[in-house]
């Protein structure tokens, strides 16, 4: 079975992603960040049809304490988050997590 990426955030954030072929996505207005955007990620994260999960670095804020602890130690689907405070560093962890080792990891043999 093959899996899909999803994205979860605002309109603005989505669009593009939608726009290039993703059609899983939860929109979630800035405003509504605070009541909605649990749902909508664990919404997400239990739909079996989901392999990859992209959310903006800044959204982990809005999240509640369960559902950030979930998000950050979610092996299937992995979530992927991208945005201002996201370096290379935590894009290497996210990799290393979802599939069990460190591709950028250089053998000094």
């Amino acid at each position: 079975m093959s899996q899909e990426i999803a994205v979860v955030g605002s309109p603005e954030f989505t669009t593009g992603f939608r726009l290039a072929g993703v059609r899983r996505f939860e929109n979630v207005p800035d405003d509504d960040k605070d009541a909605a955007l649990d749902a909508a990620v664990t919404d997400v994260l239990e739909d079996e049809g989901v392999g990859i999960v992209v959310m903006h670095d800044d959204d982990l804020d809005y999240l509640s304490r369960n559902v950030r602890q979930t998000v950050e130690t979610s092996v299937e689907p992995v979530v992927v988050t991208i945005g201002s405070g996201t370096g290379g560093g935590g894009l290497r962890e996210q990799i290393k997590r979802a599939i069990g080792i460190d591709l950028m990891d250089e053998d000094e043999s």
